[in-house]
């Protein structure tokens, strides 16, 4: 079994969402004055790099982080490159689309074309799509772009129509050294009681 991270690396040049938290790491205790081990902390956004949004991330009355079924972010997955694509319309992709019956989605844009910088704009999925996503019974989609709408989006149409679907959404992955076709996802968030996101490990078994 082959072993494929999917995730972005968290350090001081991660970007972040303009105006969120900034990922910072810092060593608070080391194994010099405690005599025995080195002890960190973490300050960031839960949007930081590839990470989950919890509905209530975008809907008061949507489920916070430790509501949502882990069966989203494990199991079957498809790898399918829209690279050369402008527009995520229906018509372009239902072909790509129609063969995965309840299987998580994963769309490749190489869009987010700098790993240390956010991005000005992004590609995003027609609601068309979504429609038809609903319709084969997916779980889960997964991008590597910051966002499933576009950057200065103000109400979240997107967000909105996958959560209507029942579609979970993984943002910030990493597919540029993956090719496209069939895998074992798995992304699971952290038990953050309350949470509107959780950043994840996210891998793809093969």
């Amino acid at each position: 079994m082959k072993i494929i991270d999917i995730s972005r690396t968290l350090d001081k040049n991660t970007p972040t969402w303009p105006g969120d938290t900034p990922f910072s790491y810092h060593v608070k205790w080391s194994k010099q004055h405690t005599g025995s081990v080195n002890v960190g902390s973490i300050n960031m956004s839960v949007h930081t790099a590839t990470h989950v949004d919890a509905p209530f991330h975008f809907a008061e009355d949507g489920e916070k982080l430790e509501e949502i079924p882990l069966e989203a972010f494990v199991g079957e997955a498809v790898v399918i490159d829209v690279s050369n694509q402008k527009a995520f319309s229906l018509e372009n992709m239902k072909a790509k689309l129609a063969p995965h019956q309840g299987r998580r989605i994963l769309f490749k844009t190489n869009a987010w074309e700098h790993d240390d910088v956010f991005p000005d704009t992004i590609p995003t999925l027609d609601k068309e799509v979504v429609e038809f996503l609903k319709k084969l019974e997916i779980p889960l989609i997964g991008l590597d772009l910051p966002s499933v709408d576009v950057l200065d989006s103000k109400d979240l149409l997107i967000h909105h129509t996958l959560h209507e679907a029942s579609i979970f959404i993984l943002e910030g992955l990493q597919l540029a050294h993956v090719e496209e076709g069939m895998y074992q996802l798995v992304a699971l968030p952290l038990k953050i009681s309350g949470s509107d996101g959780s950043p994840v490990r996210a891998v793809l078994l093969k």
